[in-house]
């Protein structure tokens, strides 16, 4: 169900009634913090975006659901602030003397979209040049744009970037949860900040103020990188005025898993089987690339292994940040990682794209 904006009086611009969506969305939000809640006392990893997103799925498939409009920018608002925080002066130094790796492991990671997007499209039956923008491990807002300008199936390429990011988000936490150590990566990790609400309300209106600029202008996750930035700035300078609270970090992984599962509708699961199930295929095909070039990456350039199999993981930006935040795998390192991967996809998927059509790459 859309979550379409108010035009001002009792009916949505989608043409639904106020009142009949509100119980819907209720309901939904009910759902997923519960799901997120009985996942949390088995001690999963990322327990409350995982079971969010099940439990959600699950309501799904017998009737309409949908979240609050505001509740994922919300969310990504207060994991901005809570991702930005563990940047110090010492830790921001030391992403910063690691940006050749995250740039060949950018480059890297979309380049292996040429070696997958003939597998996926074998699968899947699609064009070659749709294939390619389903496989590369973008962002599905960022993907999708880009197959809109290279006029590939917007609506193929959605559906494969998000059965990607669900593949990743159901198999990644739990078992670096279970294989890599937590806590030990002392270079790139700050001393948590004490929250203090009235510093933490400031911090949340200069990060949605920064944000509503970026959204204007087509930035894939502004609500996250606006708020993000900022506590970057405040937690490298010594001037952050508070930490986020665990139970914000929380609320922010329902919103995120909620989201995450309205998409699991059955029609749309049962929309196209072959496209499904090319998805999967690839994206476990993709992941398992990814982690032994990440593997064999930390072990030349000497950084923790576990922080690059998440950071080069194909999964979208804030749920692996996330993954990170609830494992303490050095959150900053794989931020940076996620965060010069989108940048290098705005920048690189186009032209590559071109020259693999020019060249029979594709």
């Amino acid at each position: 169900m859309s979550t379409g904006g108010f035009d001002g009086g009792l009916t949505r611009r989608d043409g639904l009634p106020v009142l009949r969506t509100l119980p819907t969305q209720l309901l939904t939000t009910g759902t997923a913090t519960l799901g997120g809640g009985l996942l949390a006392l088995l001690h999963l990893p990322l327990a409350w975006m995982i079971g969010a997103m099940l439990a959600t799925a699950a309501l799904a498939w017998h009737r309409p659901v949908a979240v609050l409009p505001w509740a994922r920018p919300a969310g990504l608002v207060f994991l901005g602030l809570g991702l930005g925080a563990t940047f110090s002066g010492p830790v921001l130094a030391a992403v910063t003397g690691s940006l050749p790796v995250l740039l060949a492991g950018g480059v890297i990671a979309i380049a292996t979209g040429f070696v997958v997007a003939r597998l996926f499209t074998r699968l899947a039956g699609t064009d070659p040049q749709t294939g390619f923008f389903c496989a590369v491990p973008g962002g599905v807002i960022v993907m999708a744009i880009l197959a809109q300008e290279a006029k590939a199936s917007v609506a193929t390429v959605t559906l494969a970037q998000t059965m990607r990011v669900l593949v990743v988000v159901l198999t990644f936490p739990p078992l670096l949860g279970w294989l890599a150590p937590h806590g030990q990566y002392g270079e790139f990790m700050a001393p948590r900040q004490p929250f203090w609400w009235p510093g933490l309300l400031a911090m949340a209106a200069a990060g949605l103020a920064l944000a509503m600029p970026l959204r204007r202008v087509g930035l894939a996750n502004p609500w996250m990188l606006g708020p993000c930035g900022l506590a970057i700035g405040l937690a490298a300078t010594g001037h952050l005025p508070s930490g986020v609270p665990v139970l914000l970090l929380n609320a922010a992984q329902v919103a995120m898993g909620a989201s995450l599962g309205t998409r699991l509708s059955k029609s749309f699961l049962l929309s196209s089987h072959r496209l499904a199930l090319a998805a999967v295929l690839s994206s476990a095909v993709l992941s398992l690339l990814l982690a032994a070039i990440a593997w064999g990456l930390a072990w030349l350039v000497g950084l923790p292994v576990p922080a690059l199999i998440l950071g080069m993981a194909p999964g979208g930006m804030p749920e692996m940040a996330l993954t990170a935040k609830a494992l303490e795998l050095a959150v900053p390192l794989v931020l940076g990682f996620h965060l010069t991967r989108t940048v290098l996809c705005n920048l690189l998927v186009g032209p590559l794209h071109r020259a693999g059509l020019r060249l029979g790459l594709l």
